[in-house]
């Protein structure tokens, strides 16, 4: 497939998962309603309708600005401390792919693996938290995985979907080890993570988009 994402490329993707986090206002809503302050997807989306206004400016950068602007702008714009977290992740990949002029499969791994370690550093968390990085860590794992044994991309960015989905999925099982729910009787147990919800949404269609963008090379 050989596909090789530009600032371009990037940017109508944050316009693309935009539009689709806003159809999920009502279930998001619901999700965090039951563990937290209900305000996840309000958060969440002022963030990313700011980077939607911001399209033309980011798909002008560079690889690294863009990445840059796209984790300050996050940062200043979420609420809560979800916006803390995607900015140093999208900073931590910034800094990664400081001499990235596209991102191909390899500077993919480098952007997530990145992204986690930023998200890690910052929010003091790990696997099995019951967070966003519940998502993240296993679709970063089987992309490593994957390319270490030289899959097919195609076969990469599937399993990588899969694996987001799967993670947020396995937080319904989980205790929660920060945020709200940790001080609850039950400590969210029966209920699905909202932020690895929404970081499945994120990770899958970025995954999307990558493949449907490789059809055109």
């Amino acid at each position: 497939m050989g596909f090789k994402l530009t600032s371009k490329d990037y940017a109508d993707y944050l316009s693309r998962v935009t539009d689709f986090l806003a159809t999920k206002k009502d279930y998001i809503t619901d999700l965090d309603s039951a563990t937290g302050d209900g305000d996840h997807w309000a958060n969440m989306n002022q963030g990313f309708q700011k980077l939607k206004e911001k399209h033309d400016i980011l798909a002008s950068q560079s690889i690294p600005k863009m990445l840059l602007d796209t984790g300050m702008t996050l940062m200043s714009t979420i609420g809560g401390s979800s916006g803390v977290l995607y900015g140093s992740g999208y900073m931590s990949a910034s800094k990664a792919l400081n001499d990235a002029e596209y991102i191909d499969i390899d500077n993919l791994y480098v952007l997530l693996n990145n992204m986690l370690k930023g998200i890690m550093d910052r929010g003091d968390a790990v696997p099995g938290y019951k967070t966003m990085i519940d998502a993240l860590y296993p679709a970063v794992s089987v992309l490593k995985h994957d390319l270490d044994n030289h899959e097919d991309e195609i076969k990469t960015l599937n399993d990588v979907k899969q694996a987001a989905v799967d993670g947020a999925e396995k937080t319904r099982d989980m205790e929660s080890v920060k945020g709200r729910a940790s001080y609850q009787l039950n400590k969210g147990v029966g209920h699905l993570d909202p932020g690895a919800v929404t970081m499945s949404y994120l990770i899958v269609e970025l995954m999307d988009y990558t493949l449907e963008r490789g059809k055109q090379v």
